[in-house]
């Protein structure tokens, strides 16, 4: 019997695309998908559990893993460090299981250097003026914030040509359509078998 390992697959896209929206609709669809766990340094808030919610370190934990290489990517925000710890994600692939990334294009960025077999997916918005819409439609962010975001969305854009896959999150259901597809895909593609199915043969 062939011994599938799971895949990284890494969802990524400029801010106000839907990434959250769009993998919580996902993750309703497909149980076979395992949420990255972050480690973070932040306070465990009521009800968060330790290795469920999140790995909870403290600053001198986390910036070791930092040192020792231990994250696949991680940034710093409002004080507090985030990030995906690579054995967490190791353990899981081994163990038959693919695992989800939603994480923005700079952190996708760092996964691909960290983890070259990463699956990069990149959600982009039916076009900029929809983003635009979509980032107002928020009422959260000032006509300053707003122009700032597009304009960082447009250099994200241009960063397309390091993805493996590209989807158009014209409609959320159909966004989700489009990325189980490519997870299906990917499973078989020639490379992935042809691994697995050698070290059938060698057994035998």
């Amino acid at each position: 019997m062939i011994e599938e390992k799971g895949i990284l697959f890494v969802l990524s896209g400029p801010s106000g695309v839907g990434k959250g929206t769009v993998r919580k609709a996902l993750f309703e669809n497909n149980i076979n998908l395992q949420y990255s766990i972050s480690a973070t340094t932040r306070n465990p808030r009521s009800g968060e559990i330790d290795g469920v919610d999140y790995f909870f370190k403290n600053r001198e934990e986390f910036e070791m893993m930092i040192k020792e290489n231990k994250l696949l990517e991680w940034a710093e925000f409002v004080g507090n460090y985030y990030g995906t710890p690579v054995d967490y994600v190791k353990e899981t692939i081994d163990s038959g299981r693919d695992v989800f990334l939603e994480i923005e294009v700079q952190g996708a960025m760092q996964v691909r250097k960290a983890f070259p077999e990463a699956v990069l997916i990149f959600l982009i918005p039916p076009s900029l003026e929809e983003l635009k819409n979509r980032i107002i439609g928020r009422g959260t962010e000032t006509e300053e914030i707003v122009k700032g975001r597009l304009d960082t969305a447009k250099v994200e854009i241009e960063m397309m040509s390091a993805y493996d896959y590209v989807v158009v999150n014209d409609q959320v259901d159909k966004a989700c359509e489009r990325i189980e597809a490519i997870v299906q895909a990917e499973h078989y593609r020639r490379d992935r078998v042809e691994i697995s199915y050698k070290k059938l043969l060698e057994v035998e």
